[in-house]
């Protein structure tokens, strides 16, 4: 008998050991290099000597362990776009929640792709770095056991597009700092050039296509020449399988297409250009059927997208698949988020107004100022002075502008609507990685509450990051469930550096490793927080 309960503790311990989620261990090096993404040499930013930097892939719950080392002059953080930190903001790398990794020191990342499947990205979240490099992409591919809801492709292929600019990181951030507007990109790039090679596939066969916005400012239009786009996932979220000629893609976003090569066999453009902009940029690439002998000719091919209501109509027609699988066995449909009442209301509006004569950018009323001390390590140590609880209206706006370091507190599991107003000419972006924001509705003009008969609250998207359009608003329904401090901001970048964010805590009182995780052992300590002991 003893030998036999020996033998099941034995059991019992390998199956525990045999399930444990794996491990995959990155090391990373930033450093500045010469790049000439735009025929022109400038100095970038750069990944192990990559720009843009190396394609992080990985399976759902994988424990994903980063080493940053940072060579540039400047402290430096990573932030990973859309990976939920469960019960982990600790590792969300932004000013809020980190201190940044000093020149020559290294910090490294320890989270989990908890129960995600779907296209991501990374970027730098100080200063503006992002504006040099330093991104790349992150994707997240199912557990063999999960199904998803298409038949495996034959090939995938990552696409990041964004806006760039022909002057330096640091000579933006001084133009931002002196009062002066970012101004008009000088192109766009597709995987860090203008023209981004080729991407091969065979005649018949299907390929899937992960695009991610990661410019500073300007929404993007995709499409590949006489080839349809059937839309599977958008930010972690299998989605309804409709066909599009071509996708907006609105800045920190990402979504994933399946393309079958069903043309004769030459070679097609693959198209990114900017929306609405009075001048239209363009990067191009290449879909080359392998059997071809025929390259690209012609002039390159125009979106045949519309403007706003063009826009808007086709980013309402993307639902969620009720019956898909999630990252989980069960199907994404099984939330039935519309039945659950609202426990808060948060009505947020953005402004550019000028503070002290220069240009600032604010959310109610409020631009935020990064203080020295990040707000978790502020939380953590009882450290007063670095934030103020609630001084952020979220039912309306402030008369005056101000500048502040607000904090909106919220109770964990509460379900929140947030309406997110444009109060600019220009579209905005959105984005809070801790959670799932569920698009109910976009609405052009003025919200009221008559707009809630809209909302959808059936198939509604989840996504991390929800475009405004000018002069309108956006209506988001977010479950609080995951503990924590967490940065909400516009991911127009120029607006988030000059203050359109802001933190929210989310807390409950019984404070145990089933709802935070301990602050980490390496966690790096500045401001007001140096020399405490963990």
């Amino acid at each position: 008998m003893k030998k036999l309960s020996l033998l099941l503790i034995f059991l019992i311990s390998a199956a525990i050991t045999s399930a444990d989620d794996p491990y995959r261990f990155f090391d990373w090096t930033v450093t500045y290099g010469p790049i000439s993404p735009l025929g022109l040499p400038q100095q970038g930013i750069l990944i192990n000597g990559q720009f843009p930097g190396p394609k992080l892939d990985c399976v759902t719950n994988d424990n994903i362990i980063v080493n940053v080392v940072n060579n540039l002059d400047e402290p430096f953080l990573i932030t990973w776009n859309g990976i939920k930190q469960r019960k982990n903001s600790w590792q969300d790398g932004v000013l809020g929640t980190n201190c940044p990794i000093p020149p020559g020191a290294n910090y490294t990342y320890k989270f989990q792709t908890k129960d995600q499947i779907g296209t991501f990205t990374y970027f730098p979240s100080t200063a503006m770095h992002r504006a040099a490099g330093g991104y790349g992409a992150l994707n997240v591919y199912a557990r063999p056991r999960i199904p998803i809801p298409y038949d495996p492709p034959a090939g995938d292929f990552t696409l990041l597009v964004g806006d760039w600019f022909k002057a330096g990181h640091k000579v933006l951030q001084q133009s931002l700092d002196s009062g002066s507007a970012l101004g008009f990109p000088d192109g766009l790039l597709i995987n860090g050039g203008q023209q981004a090679g080729s991407f091969t596939g065979d005649q018949g066969k299907t390929y899937m296509f992960r695009v991610s916005n990661v410019g500073l400012s300007v929404s993007i239009n995709f499409m590949i020449q006489n080839h349809q786009l059937k839309l599977v996932e958008v930010e972690g979220s299998h989605t309804i399988q409709n066909t599009y000629d071509s996708l907006d893609i609105h800045p920190g976003q990402s979504a994933t297409v399946l393309v079958t090569l069903d043309q004769p066999s030459k070679d097609y453009y693959i198209i990114a250009s900017s929306r609405f902009t009075s001048i239209v940029l363009t990067a191009t690439a290449v879909l080359h059927y392998s059997n071809s002998n025929l390259g690209v000719f012609g002039p390159v091919p125009t979106s045949t997208a519309g403007g706003l209501d063009w826009s808007m109509n086709q980013a309402s027609s993307i639902r969620w698949n009720l019956t898909a699988n999630a990252a989980r066995p069960n199907p994404q449909g099984s939330y039935h988020y519309g039945t659950i009442p609202r426990s808060r209301s948060l009505f947020l509006a953005n402004s550019a107004p000028l503070i002290k004569d220069k240009q600032r950018y604010a959310v109610n009323g409020v631009s935020y100022i990064v203080p020295d001390t990040p707000l978790k390590l502020a939380d953590r140590f009882n450290i007063d002075g670095v934030y103020t609880y609630d001084s952020i209206p979220t039912d309306s706006t402030r008369s005056a502008n101000v500048t502040g370091t607000p904090v909106v507190r919220l109770g964990c599991e509460d379900i929140c609507g947030v309406i997110r107003i444009s109060k600019k000419a220009i579209l905005g972006a959105l984005t809070v990685f801790f959670l799932l924001l569920r698009l109910c509705s976009y609405g052009g003009g003025q919200w009221s509450e008559k707009m809630r008969r809209r909302y959808n609250l059936v198939d509604a998207l989840s996504r991390h990051t929800v475009q405004v359009y000018p002069y309108g608003w956006s209506a988001i329904l977010v479950s609080l469930d995951n503990q924590g401090m967490w940065n909400l901001r516009s991911a127009v970048w120029a607006r988030q550096y000059l203050g359109q964010q802001f933190y929210m805590r989310v807390w409950t009182p019984e404070q145990s490793l089933a709802n935070e995780y301990m602050m980490p052992d390496n966690a790096l300590l500045c401001g007001k927080a140096t020399g405490l002991h963990p």
